[in-house]
C-alpha cells in the first residue's frame, strides 16, 4: 500500500495560480500511476488529471485541459498539479490518489487516496 499527502491548498483570486503537492511513502512510488481528482459540494467527485508512472503520458479532463499541468519527481516520491487561470468553478477539494490500473487515465483503478486539500476560487 501507499500512503499520500496533498498540500498546497488555499485561497486564491479569480485568474490566479496554485501549486499542489501530494508526497507518497510506504512503497515504491515509481510503481503507479498517480492521478487527481476534485470534489465540490454537493457534487460527484471528478477526475482532474492523471500520469503515468514513468511521468512520459499525461490526462486532463477537458475543463482544465490547458490550464492545469499534472507532472512528478519519482525520486522525491511526489505528484504536483500546477493550476493557472483559476476559475470559481475549479473551487473543490482536491484528491491524490495512486493506481496500478491500465485504465488509469480513464479515472478507473485507483486504489489508494489521500486527506484532500481545499482550493477555493474566489470572484
Amino acid at each position: 500500500q501507499v500512503q499520500l499527502v496533498e498540500s498546497g491548498g488555499g485561497l486564491v483570486q479569480a485568474g490566479g495560480s496554485l501549486r499542489l503537492s501530494c508526497a507518497a511513502s510506504g512503497r515504491p512510488f515509481s510503481t503507479y500511476a498517480m492521478g487527481w481528482f476534485r470534489q465540490a459540494p454537493g457534487k460527484e467527485r471528478e477526475f482532474v488529471a492523471a500520469i503515468s508512472a514513468s511521468g512520459l503520458s499525461a490526462y486532463y479532463t477537458d475543463s482544465v485541459k490547458g490550464r492545469f499541468t499534472i507532472s512528478r519527481d519519482n525520486p522525491k516520491n511526489k505528484v504536483y498539479l500546477q493550476m493557472i487561470s483559476l476559475k470559481p468553478e475549479d473551487t473543490a477539494v482536491y484528491y491524490c490518489a495512486a493506481a496500478t490500473s491500465t485504465y488509469f487515465w480513464k479515472g478507473y483503478g485507483y486504489d489508494y487516496w489521500g486527506q484532500g486539500t481545499q482550493v477555493t476560487v474566489s470572484s
